[in-house]
């Protein structure tokens, strides 16, 4: 596979080396620079960039200052490129596996989705309700896309694998030997009330759901404020006048990892600080925990998705890893002294025969 992209690397020094030309005499248009060419897509500084804006906002969402942020990326440059570099190769395997069309079906349905449980009524509306609050559709639907096209390829190539192959005493040895981890967990009841920020002004709406705390921590009730002031929609209605803001009940070690940080310490009865979510903030009530089980229950699918857990990680690096070693990379002087060691790119197994004979020939004198 990497010889046929030889002709490309070519390409690649001669079009993008430079990173600017001139049109005219005195007058220097800057072009994109490239970081590095991956089969026969490339990388460019533009999207390095548009990376690390993301990831500097995320860091900021999470408490950090715009100085703490931006030097915490900084920091890991060469990690965002090696990122970027298997997001490349993970989108291409994409293609090869022909995921397009399930993937904008999933993208379609989504975008219906979030319109529903925002009471929207159309598609168009909701991109311009995106539009009102500073989001382009299109960069939205793009970055579904590429999100659903990586997890797409992982699952399918990887996941359902590591899945499926365990063989029937293989699942039943890992049950006898982990039988902690197939008791009940600890499991909690939540409430919410969740205000949207869609076509809001944020500080307004922080305000207001630091009020509701502040009101219910005073001893108004919860069930009432949920009713009245909860905005999570189905089919374009409030749900929160029927159900009073009942969330459903939730195994503990299931939980995100920020909500079990804003619940550890919340007992029954008593909610959580304003949390800020993707769209809006959350206020969340404990109504219940419920203690762990202490009797193991066998489960084939919980045994194997169990199993999956703890393989997945290092399964996906190494097929990472695979695809990086079958293609053609070449990231440009400028980074690739702190990014290929991240790559771990294995020479081609007739490049090391080649190497260990050459090592046996005579050296001149």
């Amino acid at each position: 596979m990497k010889v046929k992209y030889l002709a490309v690397a070519a390409l690649f020094v001669l079009t993008f080396g430079a990173t600017s030309v001139f049109a005219q005499e005195g007058e220097t248009i800057v072009v994109d620079e490239v970081i590095a060419q991956v089969n026969d897509d490339v990388i460019t500084l533009s999207m390095l960039k548009k990376e690390t804006k993301e990831r500097i906002e995320a860091l900021k969402q999470s408490g950090m200052t715009e100085q703490q942020a931006t030097e915490e990326v900084s920091k890991r440059q060469a990690e965002l490129i090696a990122t970027l570099v298997n997001e490349k190769l993970l989108l291409q395997r994409g293609k090869e596996l022909d995921l397009a069309n399930d993937i904008e079906a999933e993208v379609n349905r989504r975008m219906l989705q979030i319109a529903n449980e925002q009471g929207i009524t159309s598609i168009e509306k909701l991109y311009e309700a995106m539009r009102q609050s500073g989001l382009n559709p299109d960069d939205v639907r793009r970055t579904m896309r590429t999100e659903m096209t990586k997890q797409a390829v992982l699952q399918q190539e990887v996941d359902r694998r590591v899945y499926m192959s365990p063989s029937t005493d293989e699942v039943k040895k890992y049950y006898d030997t982990h039988a902690d981890k197939f008791r009940k967990p600890e499991s909690v009841k939540l409430s919410e009330i969740y205000l949207t920020l869609v076509g809001k002004d944020e500080t307004a709406v922080k305000t207001k759901a630091l009020e509701l705390v502040s009101q219910i921590r005073a001893g108004a009730e919860f069930a009432a404020l949920a009713a009245s002031n909860s905005e999570r929609e189905k089919n374009g209605q409030r749900t929160a006048p029927q159900d009073k803001g009942y969330v459903g009940e939730f195994d503990v070690p299931n939980l995100r990892e920020d909500l079990l940080a804003q619940l550890k310490d919340v007992k029954a009865g008593s909610i959580t600080d304003p949390i800020r979510v993707t769209d809006g903030y959350q206020i969340l009530r404990v109504d219940e925990r419920i203690p762990a089980g202490t009797t193991p229950v066998f489960n084939d699918n919980r045994v194997r998705e169990a199993m999956l857990t703890e393989r997945q990680p290092k399964e996906r690096e190494d097929y990472l890893q695979k695809l990086r070693n079958e293609a053609f990379i070449k990231v440009t002087d400028s980074y690739r002294a702190s990014v290929d060691p991240l790559l771990k790119i294995a020479a081609p197994v007739a490049a090391k025969g080649k190497e260990k004979s050459d090592d046996k020939k005579p050296k001149k004198p």
